[in-house]
């Protein structure tokens, strides 16, 4: 068991992070920018996740371009509530998971923590499918060999022991490279129709109406904003040293912004592209039915005439599942430190939640066979957005609290705007809720 020293610049810790990487006060402009950049890409790659695939795919090959809007409404209510979080950490200089300890009861934390933790468990299990599932298309191992082999991811954070904050967003960065570069390459061999891509952006109610279609859209809402990323992302900002007067906060805001919705505009344009592919490879050739991610990976060859394309599908699926690993890691501990204040080493954190995670994709998996991968991916995600109203009612009243946040705190509008988002997460859930009840 290793213990992290005080001046230790460990990416997974949250209680070592606190300012550690500086900021120069009087730098210019694009060398803060610069130094603030990092958190954002962090908190993205939750969004690029191999559940976020599934439900994009299956939206994609189903719907062909008509579930476009969803997925930039759901991007468009992430980054109005990342950037609630940002200025809780910002300003406040707490995260979530801290910050509700300190407010709320002892009963009201045990479940607000139950529930986050819960979360992290369906993120992970949709991690642990989707690396297998690579690994199973690209090396052709048994899906089950593959599920095994995601536990010996911990070394990876045991391996990343001692190093920087900024040497793990640059391993992140160099991830979601891969899987952008892997998704505009497919893009550019399937050739969608652009016109269509477009339309598809237009919100349409009827699109939900068409049968299944609104549980795939609840599982791109919870895939897109999802709730552990909320306490993440509260905590990482930290990072950033900052002085305490209200221009230099107020700059710092500023600039945790601009990273933040840059990095998630990424993530927007990455989803994007996956229903994108899903659309045009899929749907507009005849196969309507296509719902798993090795059913698309396989389909990709004939389609587009090699076997580039699914190669490519394939590195970037695997991408996809590691970068989600890293990021998983740190919210595991941010949401245990911040709740019970308990802390153990970040290895132990990783193999806790994998170990949780392993058990319902092992089981789902020898249950419904490698055909039910798609199945799994999906429901994991409709579990995230069941769980988006613990995280998202606590971060609102908490940024709309001016003895906490001073004159930082929420405008009207922005207030008015998250309250509607938080209903509407509700009665779509509730909603499928009842119709899966019925």
């Amino acid at each position: 068991m290793f213990q992290l020293p005080r001046t230790a610049t460990a990416p997974f810790c949250p209680s070592e992070i606190q300012g550690s990487v500086k900021v120069p006060s009087g730098a210019p402009l694009w060398q803060r920018i610069l130094r603030f950049a990092g958190p954002g890409l962090l908190v993205s790659v939750g969004y690029m996740d191999p559940g976020n695939w599934a439900t994009d795919i299956a939206a994609g090959s189903h719907y062909g371009y008509a579930l476009l809007w969803m997925v930039l409404a759901s991007s468009l209510a992430a980054m109005v509530l990342q950037s609630l979080s940002v200025k809780l950490g910002v300003i406040a200089r707490k995260d979530l998971a801290r910050a509700c300890r300190e407010t709320y009861s002892p009963l009201v934390n045990r479940m607000l923590w139950l529930m986050a933790e819960l979360a992290i468990v369906a993120c992970d299990v949709a991690e642990v499918l989707g690396s297998a599932l690579a690994l199973h298309l690209l090396f052709n191992i048994s899906l089950t060999l593959g599920i095994l082999i995601t536990a010996l991811d911990t070394l990876i954070v045991l391996m990343l022991k001692g190093h920087g904050f900024r040497q793990l967003e640059a391993i992140v960065l160099g991830l979601i490279v891969t899987i952008g570069l892997c998704f505009l390459a497919q893009l550019i061999l399937v050739g969608p129709n652009w016109a269509e891509v477009l339309s598809g952006f237009v919100p349409s109610l009827h699109s939900i109406q068409q049968p299944g279609a609104l549980y795939l859209a609840v599982g791109i809402l919870g895939a897109t904003v999802m709730p552990h990323n909320l306490y993440l992302h509260s905590s990482i900002v930290q990072t950033r040293q900052i002085a305490k007067d209200d221009d230099s906060r107020r700059d710092a805001l500023r600039l945790s912004l601009f990273d933040s919705v840059g990095a998630l505009s990424l993530a927007l344009l990455i989803n994007a592209a996956i229903l994108i592919l899903a659309a045009a490879a899929f749907h507009s050739t005849g196969h309507q039915g296509v719902e798993e991610i090795q059913d698309a990976y396989h389909l990709l060859d004939p389609i587009v005439g090699g076997a580039f394309a699914s190669l490519l599908f394939g590195v970037a699926l695997l991408a996809s599942g590691q970068s989600s690993t890293f990021t998983g890691t740190i919210a595991g501990q941010i949401i245990m430190e911040g709740f019970l204040d308990l802390k153990i080493p970040c290895w132990q954190r990783r193999l806790i939640t994998r170990s949780l995670a392993l058990i319902p994709a092992l089981v789902g998996v020898l249950w419904l066979g490698e055909a039910g991968v798609g199945t799994l991916l999906i429901a994991s995600q409709v579990v995230l957005s069941f769980q988006l109203p613990f995280a998202i009612w606590p971060l609102i009243r908490l940024t709309d609290n001016r003895a906490l946040m001073g004159a930082f705190a929420n405008a009207r509008w922005l207030s008015l705007l998250a309250w509607a988002i938080f209903g509407l997460i509700v009665v779509a859930n509730v909603y499928l809720f009842v119709g899966m009840l019925g």
